[in-house]
């Protein structure tokens, strides 16, 4: 297998990501995912057996890291996870922030973004304030960072045994040759731990990803069954409980009910800080104040951590505790709990042919049975959803537990935090690919409903006891359960009711499909229910 060609592409401001402030924590436009060019697959272990092509597969046209559809088939086809290999394409968006990649650009940030803090800080003299040509030599480390740095890196690695140290070596080779900052080398990783620099790193990549990333998706699927809760508010439907014929609802209106929960979790969001902490090997700033006993480095911490755009936890161990995780990943569950049973309500309705399904040429929906169109799309999120959940509920079951000041179960588990929301973002883009193939079939709602004219049992009862009509439920009860009723035979029965004029007049002009009650008007307002501004951030 061949080591990784070269991907540095040309050195400039906009090849990376910038977390300077916390108002640009946005994704450039000019960053391209990282991707490894394998030259060959190596022989299987197995009794499988692999035909011989006698050459290599086709390289990545000039191994451009962005050009996604000449992407080497053998490197997704050999994928341990299907993230990084069926699905590469729908979720290649969180790779600048979860993978190895991603890690090492975040850690490098803060190593660097530190160095500059310590030469602001007056009572540190062995580290006077940087000239203007060294604060820019250390930005563009940081701005230029590409996968050839990251490799560096992990040559050191190699060495080290250790992924931080690695880091900061790799940093003192690339700033020995400034004079200016070769002066003090010493200072990079000045009184840190390893956790200081990795729980920024983590905290730095979770909110990028969830805001540039994970959130908008997650707008553009409540904005997309808003638009269907609006498109068909009118359109009356048979309601199921417990699978059997109930009270008639519109279509609009049970989308509208899936809109509105999912836009109450991404309302959410916003409570939710994600924090980080800066405070040494125990959380006391033990070496902080041997070294320099005069400055407040609490205070220096706060400021540091939130100049990242990062919120200051001041009471932590070794790590920060990562209870900000575990509340937001549950979050992230329940919003994919909804999901799910939107996702199994569509199903169902499929299957009741409430809706169709627009089809693509050249698709297949069984290899044995030509008609079928499946509802794939709708079960592809549903089962994806149920793995993201999975990772999600370990992470923050496990994350908040930590032996005393810290143990190193919690490392290896963070390096997974791509993994849950990949599987969430890849059901999401899958529902909304569903959402769009979904026709209504209105024929079918109106079939369903005038079949079953048992539903009007209920208004009539509920009349009948607004006017003392005695045992109007149990009348009802013998003349429509377990029995067929027809539009007849509850005309037959309304017409014999001891009632005014009027309230007969209104109950004989009642159908299935006009005993919709407030559905439509529920449905159309839903804008007023839904926000899809000011929800799904993190601050």
């Amino acid at each position: 297998m061949e080591a990784v060609a070269s991907l540095r592409a040309p050195r400039s401001p906009g090849a990376c990501l910038s977390v300077a402030s916390p108002s640009s924590s946005r994704l450039r436009s000019g960053w391209r995912p990282v991707f490894v060019k394998i030259a060959s697959v190596p022989a299987t272990r197995s009794s499988l057996s692999i035909p011989s092509t006698g050459s290599p597969p086709k390289e990545m046209e000039k191994n451009h890291a962005g050009n996604l559809a000449s992407w080497d088939l053998s490197s997704s086809t050999m994928s341990l996870s299907p993230l990084d290999g069926r699905y590469m394409q729908k979720v290649k968006d969180l790779r600048p922030f979860f993978s190895e990649y991603g890690l090492i650009y975040h850690r490098v940030l803060v190593e660097v973004k530190w160095l500059l803090k310590l030469s602001q800080i007056p009572e540190i003299t062995e580290v006077p304030e940087f000239s203007q040509d060294a604060q820019s030599f250390l930005e563009r480390i940081i701005s230029d960072f590409d996968i050839n740095d990251a490799l560096e890196v992990k040559k050191i690695e190699k060495v080290t045994n250790h992924d931080v140290k690695a880091v900061e070596y790799y940093l003192k080779q690339r700033c020995k040759s400034h004079p200016e900052i070769a002066k003090v080398l010493e200072f990079f990783h000045f009184a840190c731990t390893s956790e200081d620099i990795n729980n920024l790193a983590h905290a730095l990549s979770l909110k990028e990803a969830m805001n540039n990333v994970m959130f908008p998706v997650m707008v553009d699927l409540c904005e997309a069954i808003s638009t269907m809760a609006k498109e068909n508010a009118h359109i009356p439907m048979l309601s199921r409980t417990h699978g059997q014929p109930a009270s008639p609802t519109t279509l609009g209106k049970e989308m509208a009910n899936f809109a509105v929960r999912l836009s109450e979790r991404g309302k959410a969001f916003l409570k939710f800080r994600v924090l980080g902490k800066f405070a040494g090997a125990v959380g006391n700033y033990n070496a902080h104040k041997v070294a320099y006993p005069h400055i407040d480095w609490k205070s220096i911490a706060a400021e540091f951590v939130q100049s990242l755009g990062v919120g200051f936890n001041a009471y932590v161990t070794q790590i920060e505790p990562h209870d900000y995780i575990a509340e937001l990943f549950n979050n992230v569950v329940q919003f994919n709990n909804i999901l799910i049973d939107f996702d199994r309500d569509i199903w169902s309705y499929i299957s009741l042919g409430y809706f169709k399904q627009i089809t693509k040429a050249g698709e297949i929906g069984s290899s044995t049975m030509p008609h079928k169109v499946n509802p794939i799309d709708f079960e592809n999120s549903e089962g994806n959803l149920c793995l993201g959940n999975a990772v999600l509920s370990a992470l923050s079951m496990k994350l908040p537990i930590s032996r005393m000041q810290r143990d190193l179960t919690d490392s290896t588990v963070l390096r997974n935090l791509g993994v849950g929301l990949g599987y969430s973002l890849l059901a999401y883009r899958s529902a909304l690919q569903g959402i769009k193939k979904l026709q209504v079939n209105e024929s079918r709602l109106n079939e369903d409903l005038g079949q079953t004219w048992e539903v009007l049992a209920e208004p009539i009862q509920t009349v009948m006891r607004r006017y003392a009509v005695p045992e109007a439920y149990e009348k009802l009860k013998e003349l429509t359960r377990g029995r067929d009723v027809s539009k007849e035979s509850i005309r037959e029965f309304t017409e014999s009711l001891d009632l005014p004029e009027e309230a007969r007049t209104t109950l004989l002009n009642l159908t299935p499909h006009t005993y919709i009650g407030e559905a439509e008007e529920l449905a159309k307002s839903i804008d007023n229910a839904v926000d899809l501004i000011n929800g799904f951030k993190l601050l």
